[in-house]
């Protein structure tokens, strides 16, 4: 047991770091968050941008309590107003008489607004709490964008100074932002298509995502199941961390204050928020079926706008996928996207009861699908969210013999 544990985290960081280390991933190479700013016109003291926000990350989204954009001012830079976002604080703006400027802080901290947000108070693609899908999910809803008017600044393209030191935070950590950067002036199309107008000035600003720096520990896992077999290959003890008698609670916490408890992880051999459990269910002569299940132990968060990738050589012939939305060949043809549907289980919700979400899958066989034996019907890899989950050693899988179920 204890060799089948260094491997798996072996394993487990091997692939993190080198696919981390730069912020690669080898699935999503071209994932990343861009921000740009388009300043839509000049002011006596700074002026007036637009800046916009995508998520071109094909199945890593932007969960709640959403996203803060931060940065540090070139100068002594200061934010008039906002529509669509808001600073998280003021700062000291005692110098100012008269007009107040919403935000004096010199590394002023942003969130999105709410979707209840007063219609006058909104901009387009704003106020979503900070909810961004990813693109492989929604591209209409992997944008966000706010507009910010800006003094003591310059007021021309040769004088205004660029922000700096710029930060991401959605909602945790993990994502590193590069410098702001001059491109061409983006160009805007009016509702007719009959007028194009342009930016005064555009920058732009690049953040990508290392799951390393977001969390060194892992934060899903994998476990195993065969019709023929009564037995579970489980998910490796101490996956994303070791239990012990402060960091995990035996039942749902209840009361508020004082009385409740710090940990909020139901405790569990392998001590990870999320397991992804793949059961195989039948083998037919000219297909084969899947039961996907994922179950969240954390008892204080929802993850909305959930995405699931599995890496299987069979999963560009799935014929069949209930309650699920499927996206095959999301970068390779080995390789699917999974998500909830809206409305009805896009929100995995808090563990308990309704703590978890399923699918079935039904996958047609062809002429060079192999017999299902040896750990093929089994993912090779399984990212929740963005984040590769710990897989149990193949020494422990669940094989199938040959026989076992043909028809």
């Amino acid at each position: 047991m204890e060799s089948k544990i260094i491997w798996s985290t072996y394993t487990f960081m091997l692939l993190v770091l080198c696919s981390c280390a730069a912020a690669y991933d080898a699935l999503d190479p071209n994932g990343n968050i861009t921000i740009k700013w388009d300043v839509i016109s000049w002011t006596p003291d700074g002026y007036v941008a637009v800046v916009t926000m995508n998520n071109f990350q094909m199945y890593r989204p932007i969960m709640r309590p959403g996203w803060t954009l931060g940065w540090t001012w070139a100068k002594y830079e200061v934010i008039w107003a906002m529509m669509g976002a808001q600073a998280t604080n003021q700062g000291d703006c005692s110098m100012f008489k008269g007009n107040i400027p919403h935000s004096c802080e010199k590394k002023p901290e942003i969130v999105d607004l709410l979707p209840n947000t007063p219609y006058n108070q909104q901009i387009a693609n704003c106020c979503k709490g900070g909810v961004l899908a990813s693109m492989g999910k929604d591209p209409s809803a992997a944008l966000s964008a706010f507009q910010i008017a800006v003094g003591s600044a310059g007021t021309t393209n040769r004088t205004v100074q660029l922000p700096k030191n710029f930060t991401l935070l959605a909602p945790g950590g993990g994502y590193t932002c590069g410098p702001a950067k001059i491109i061409r002036p983006t160009l805007f199309i009016t509702a007719d298509g009959r007028r194009t107008t342009s930016a005064m000035m555009t920058w732009r600003v690049i953040c990508t995502y290392s799951q390393f720096l977001a969390s060194p520990s892992p934060t899903c896992c994998v476990s195993l199941s065969s019709f023929h077999n009564g037995s579970i290959t489980p998910c490796p003890s101490c996956s994303c961390g070791c239990r012990n008698s402060s960091n995990c609670v035996m039942k749902t916490p209840s009361g508020k204050g004082v009385n409740v408890p710090k940990a909020v992880l139901r405790c569990t051999k392998h001590m990870c928020p999320i397991n992804v459990h793949w059961h195989v269910q039948s083998n037919f002569k000219n297909h084969w079926s899947v039961k996907v299940t994922i179950t969240n132990f954390n008892y204080r968060f929802n993850y909305t706008q959930w995405t699931l990738v599995v890496q299987h050589p069979n999963l560009n012939n799935a014929t069949q996928v209930s309650s699920f939305s499927y996206m095959p060949n999301l970068s390779t043809n080995d390789t699917a996207l999974f998500y909830g549907r809206k409305s009805y289980n896009d929100v995995l919700m808090q563990a308990g009861a309704k703590g978890n979400v399923h699918s079935d899958l039904t996958l047609e066989k062809d002429g060079k699908t192999i017999a299902l034996k040896k750990g093929w019907p089994f993912p090779r890899r399984v990212y929740f969210n963005g984040n590769l989950c710990v897989m149990p050693s193949p020494k422990s899988y669940p094989y199938l013999p040959n026989s076992a179920g043909n028809k």
